[in-house]
């Protein structure tokens, strides 16, 4: 009865807000998508230039990794005086952080395709523009999709302190019970958050698994593999 007890604060919180929950969670992932949205087309159109300018690659890189380094709220505060309050700023900053594992995948899996693969498209005739669009990067896809469930993971987790400047999601309620000492609204909100995550990153497991078992390529015995295993294919 006690540990009941103990729990009842959160369940309260959590059933008394859930129109409240819901709507955030709904906004989180809307902001999570229209950030993938902007970082995908360039962050795997970097990943393919560099991979096929290799110079370049050092310094993107690196840019790349400097831009995730930089402290989030100090991010934002920088993008306030020029985009304003609100989504615009959170978007552009996660959109930065996003970029290096989902560059740094595409720049491993082009590079690291098969040779000989890269070579029977060659002996085909095909141009340097066919083998990357029919050969290597069919083949880089799964490792393309790792990155991209990294940035996922760190676009859901950062958005949150874009409630900072006001930006829309789970946040809100994460600062707002910060402010007012309100624990329940803390420990509820961050659960909803967590679970996204590990919602957002187990779907793209999936995906990512399946794009391995489709070019050939063995796979971890794990609940991912499992689930894959149970896919009408």
């Amino acid at each position: 009865m006690s540990i009941a007890l103990q729990f009842d604060p959160y369940v309260q919180f959590a059933v008394e807000n859930q129109d409240r929950l819901t709507r955030m969670l709904v906004e989180h992932v809307i902001l999570v998508c229209q950030t993938l949205a902007i970082a995908l087309p360039l962050g795997v159109g970097a990943g393919v230039f560099i991979s096929m300018y290799d110079r370049a690659s050092t310094p993107v890189l690196w840019f790349a990794g400097v831009l995730l380094t930089v402290p989030s709220i100090a991010f934002f505060g920088v993008l306030v005086p020029v985009l304003g309050i609100g989504a615009p700023p959170v978007i552009a900053a996660l959109v930065c952080y996003s970029l290096l594992p989902i560059v740094r995948n595409t720049y491993i899996g082009l590079t690291r395709a098969d040779a000989s693969t890269v070579e029977a498209g060659t002996g085909l005739g095909m141009t340097r523009w066919q083998r990357l669009r029919r050969v290597r990067f069919p083949v880089a896809l799964p490792v393309v999709m790792a990155g991209v469930r990294n940035a996922v993971v760190i676009v859901v987790g950062l958005a949150a302190i874009g409630a900072f400047i006001a930006g829309p999601g789970l946040g809100d309620f994460i600062f707002q019970g910060i402010n007012s000492g309100n624990t329940p609204m803390i420990v509820v909100t961050t659960i909803v958050l967590s679970a996204l995550a590990l919602t957002f990153d187990y779907g793209l497991a999936v995906v990512e698994d399946l794009l391995r078992l489709r070019n050939g390529e063995a796979v971890d015995p794990n609940l991912v593999t499992k689930s894959v295993q149970r896919l009408p294919l």
